[in-house]
C-alpha cells in the first residue's frame, strides 16, 4: 500500500472496541458452556462426589457470561446514541435509499462476485450494519429467553423481570429449545463474520482487521 495515497481515519472509538472484544469473549463462553449444558457428556469418576462439581462450574460460567453479555449489550445500545458517526444507531437500520442501494452493491461484491472493485465505505457498509441490527435482535432474544429460564432458580431482581417469558412461549422446554437453536445462529454468524473481515482486509487494504484493535482505518486521499 502506497502511504502517499492514503490517510488514517479514527473510526472505532475505544468503547466500541471494548464492546466488541468483551462481546466476543462472552458469546464464546456462552456458546461453549451452553452446548455442554444442552448436551452434557457422561463423565464417570471414582473420586469423591464433592470433587466432581465440574458441571456446576460450567453453569456458573454460563450465568456469569450472561450477565456480562447483557450489560455489555445495554452499553452498546447507549453508545449508539452518544458515540461518533460510525457508531450511530442509524447506521444499522437501512431506512434511506442510499443505504438500500449500498446493500445491493455489497451483495454484488461479496456474494454474487459481479463486481471486482470494492465499495468505499469507512465504517460499516449498509449490509453489514443491517446484519448487526439482526444480531442485536438475536442478542435481545437470547437475553429474554436466558433470563426467563434463570428466573425459576434465582432470587435476583434482574432475572425475575423476565419470568413472564416462559409461560408466554409455552413452557420451559420450548424456551430452552429456542434458546439452544439460536446459539447456532451465533456460530454461523461468527464464521461468516471472520471470513468477510479478512476478505475485505485483503481486497480493500484499509486495515479492517487491525481497526478493531487500534481504531484506525485507511482511506484514499482526495486529489
Amino acid at each position: 500500500m502506497n502511504n502517499e495515497k492514503f490517510k488514517r481515519v479514527y473510526v472505532w472509538q475505544l468503547p466500541v472496541r471494548f464492546y466488541h472484544w468483551i462481546n466476543f469473549l462472552a458469546v464464546l463462553t456462552l456458546s461453549i458452556t451452553g452446548y455442554i449444558i444442552g448436551s452434557p457428556p457422561a463423565i464417570q469418576s471414582g473420586s469423591e462426589a464433592s470433587f466432581g462439581y465440574w458441571f456446576g462450574t460450567v453453569r456458573f460460567l454460563h450465568f456469569l457470561a450472561a450477565f456480562i453479555f447483557f450489560f455489555n449489550f445495554i452499553f452498546r445500545l447507549y453508545w449508539g446514541f452518544v458515540g461518533n458517526s460510525y457508531a450511530d444507531w442509524k447506521n444499522f437500520i437501512p431506512f434511506r435509499k442510499d443505504q438500500l442501494k449500498e446493500i445491493i452493491d455489497v451483495l454484488k461484491v461479496d456474494i454474487l462476485q459481479l463486481r471486482v472493485k470494492p465499495l468505499k465505505s469507512i465504517g460499516h457498509n449498509a449490509l453489514a450494519g443491517f446484519t448487526y441490527f439482526l444480531t442485536f435482535l438475536a442478542f435481545l432474544f437470547q437475553c429474554l429467553t436466558g433470563f426467563g429460564m434463570y428466573s425459576a432458580m434465582s432470587d435476583s431482581f434482574l432475572p425475575k423481570l423476565f419470568a413472564w417469558i416462559v409461560p408466554l412461549m409455552g413452557g420451559d422446554f420450548a424456551v430452552r429449545q429456542w434458546h439452544h437453536v439460536m446459539m447456532w445462529f451465533f456460530v454461523i454468524f461468527a464464521i461468516i463474520h471472520v471470513y468477510l473481515v479478512f476478505y475485505h482486509d485483503y481486497v480493500e487494504g484499509r486495515g479492517v482487521t487491525s481497526s478493531m484493535v487500534g481504531g484506525w482505518k485507511f482511506i484514499e486521499k482526495e486529489e
